[in-house]
C-alpha cells in the first residue's frame, strides 16, 4: 500500500523505542494496531456499501431496460397487426376492383358501352317513329 520495506519498518521501530521508551512502546503499538484495524474495517464497510449501491443501480438499470424492451415488443406486435390489417384491406380493395373489371373483360366493356349508350340516349332526342309508308315499301 505505502510500499514500506523491512528496513523502513526497522528504522521506525528503533525511533519509536527511543522516543517512547521500553515501557510505553507495547501500549503504543497496540493502540496504533487498533486504529489501523478500525480504519481497515471502515474502508471495507464503505467499499461494500458502494458496491451494494452500484449493484442496486445496475439492477434498477436492468429492470428499466427490460421494461423498455417489453414496451418495444408490445409496440412492435401492435404495428405488425396494423400492417397485416392494412395489407388485408388493400388486398380486399384490389380484389373487388379486379372482380369489377378482370373477371370478364367483355362484360365489363359491354357494361361500359351500355352505360355510355344510356347516357347518350338520355341527352339526345328520342328516335322518330317510322312512317307507315316507308315500312310498306
Amino acid at each position: 500500500m505505502f510500499d514500506i520495506g523491512f528496513a523502513e519498518l526497522l528504522i521506525i521501530g528503533i525511533v519509536a523505542l527511543l522516543v517512547l521508551g521500553p515501557e510505553r512502546l507495547p501500549t503504543a503499538v497496540r493502540t496504533i494496531a487498533l486504529w489501523i484495524g478500525r480504519l481497515k474495517r471502515g474502508f471495507a464497510s464503505v467499499k461494500s456499501e458502494i458496491e451494494r449501491e452500484v449493484g442496486a443501480d445496475e439492477i434498477r438499470r436492468q429492470l428499466h431496460n427490460e421494461s423498455v424492451l417489453k414496451d418495444l415488443g408490445e409496440t412492435g406486435r401492435e404495428l405488425q397487426g396494423d400492417i397485416k390489417k392494412a395489407q388485408q384491406d388493400i388486398n380486399r380493395t384490389l380484389h373487388h376492383e379486379r372482380l369489377d373489371t378482370d373477371i370478364n373483360p367483355y362484360q365489363a366493356k359491354a357494361k361500359a358501352d351500355s352505360d355510355s349508350t344510356v347516357a347518350n340516349d338520355a341527352t339526345s332526342e328520342p328516335p322518330a317513329k317510322p312512317d307507315a309508308n316507308q315500312s310498306n315499301a
